[in-house]
């Protein structure tokens, strides 16, 4: 008789030019942050399709804690491209505003944990290299939409959850429990995970699994599964408004907002750092006013701020808005912030990363299963695992090894197609040995 792990490992190698097919209609077809819809509307069809109880747009994000949306203009002409790329409008109707988000859940037999699983479904504000040495050029699947692209493998992750749910939906009959597989859009300057948390979307769940090709793990067959070390961040746009007026002939009359906003630079800059862990501070752009005989009225400002733990994080960014509104004050000038995005700090619960190791070595298809990983920067995955392990549950994120053609976020990244095989084996098989587990590791 078959076991478990034979099946899975049999369903993953079948549909390993399923998967490689889907990845390249995704990748072909980017949608930055909030503007998902061609994107969600595949996944929404697809899992309808296999029996899962869906919850989409106002069911799946809380609108109010969304960050960094785009404007309404850029919203709908985003979900009017959608529309003409094949999105069904049932499913649209329902993202109206940016509200992209799937939640999608399937009940087995009683007894058994909740467990989910996240996927991210955004491609970044790249344009794609046009090399003729570029794979996705050469194949024909090189993004049709100028300055977006997948160029962190988010096509792959949504292309592997897809994998993943109908290998589950397959093996149904042999499962306790219920699998709830989280498909978050944003997650590209982590502005897509807080809004799902405080919708209370994984208020239930006992154990919760992310993973990300590459990063630390950049060879096929590779994988990581006690990533620790993930630093808490917050990212805000700054504006600085003030007066203008002839700098030779008035210059008593304005109110310089390009002084402000570089006084904020200095200091924000000499925030002291943090002795329980690492901070960091950085002012990423300054543009700043008209002309060379005007007294700059306007000064814009992005900034991000991190830390080891949140609350390394939250001292960083409560003494960044004091410096901001402290030179703000100085000049006289008015200051309007907007947070754009934010992660909590976290590591893997110790238990289940080593679960997810066993796992690893039972599958016995990696060639390196590797200890413990330092991740060392940011990822709203973070924001999921904080609130479950909140509520008594364990959490991990996974780095699964994929040859790379680039960096992470470079024009020519691309991916080896074998590690969807790799990444579906895995999250199937640990998510169907959870759900069997039990509520305790």
């Amino acid at each position: 008789m078959q076991t478990m792990m034979e099946a899975i490992k049999a369903a993953a190698k079948e549909m390993q030019g399923e998967m490689v097919s889907c990845r390249r209609d995704i990748h072909k077809h980017p949608e930055p942050g909030w503007t998902e819809f061609r994107t969600a509307s595949l996944v929404a069809e697809r899992l309808s399709a296999l029996g899962y109880e869906l919850k989409i747009g106002e069911e799946a994000i809380d609108r109010q804690t969304m960050m960094g949306v785009p404007s309404q203009e850029k919203l709908a002409e985003e979900m009017e491209r959608a529309a003409k790329e094949g999105a069904k409008k049932e499913w649209l109707a329902q993202m109206t505003g940016g509200l992209t988000g799937i939640v999608a859940t399937k009940k087995f037999s009683e007894g058994g944990p909740v467990v989910a699983l996240r996927f991210d479904m955004d491609s970044n504000d790249v344009r794609e290299s046009e090399s003729p040495d570029h794979f996705p050029t050469q194949e024909g699947f090189r993004s049709l939409h100028d300055q977006a692209m997948h160029a962190c493998g988010h096509d792959g992750h949504t292309t592997v959850g897809l994998a993943v749910a109908k290998i589950l939906a397959a093996l149904q009959d042999k499962l306790k429990g219920t699998i709830k597989l989280v498909f978050q859009p944003a997650e590209e300057g982590v502005r897509g995970a807080k809004a799902m948390v405080e919708n209370g979307d994984v208020d239930d769940v006992n154990y919760m699994l992310g993973a990300h090709f590459g990063f630390q793990m950049k060879h096929t067959g590779t994988i990581a599964c006690n990533v620790t070390g993930f630093l808490a961040t917050s990212k805000y746009d700054i504006h600085f408004v003030g007066k203008p007026a002839h700098a030779g002939a008035a210059p008593e009359q304005g109110k310089n907002a390009l002084l402000a906003a570089a006084c904020a630079s200095l200091n924000l800059h000499a925030i002291p750092r943090h002795s329980q862990g690492a901070s960091r501070i950085n002012v990423g752009k300054l543009i700043a006013g008209s002309g060379r005989n005007v007294i700059a009225d306007k000064a814009f400002m992005v900034i991000e701020t991190r830390g080891a733990s949140s609350e390394i994080n939250a001292f960083m960014e409560q003494e960044a808005l004091r410096v901001i509104k402290a030179a703000a004050a100085m000049y006289d000038v008015e200051v309007q912030v907007e947070k754009t995005g934010g992660a909590a700090g976290g590591s893997n619960s110790p238990e289940l990363a080593a679960f997810l190791e066993a796992r690893a070595k039972e599958l016995n298809i990696f060639k390196q299963v590797a200890g413990h990983c330092d991740f060392g920067a940011s990822e709203d995955f973070s924001y999921f695992m904080e609130r479950v392990q909140s509520h008594g549950g364990k959490a991990a994120y996974m780095m699964i090894g994929a040859d790379l053609a680039a960096g992470h976020h470079d024009s020519s990244f691309d991916f080896d197609e074998t590690a969807l095989g790799y990444a579906a084996n895995m999250l199937a098989y640990s998510a169907a040995s959870l759900l069997l587990q039990g509520e305790k590791l």
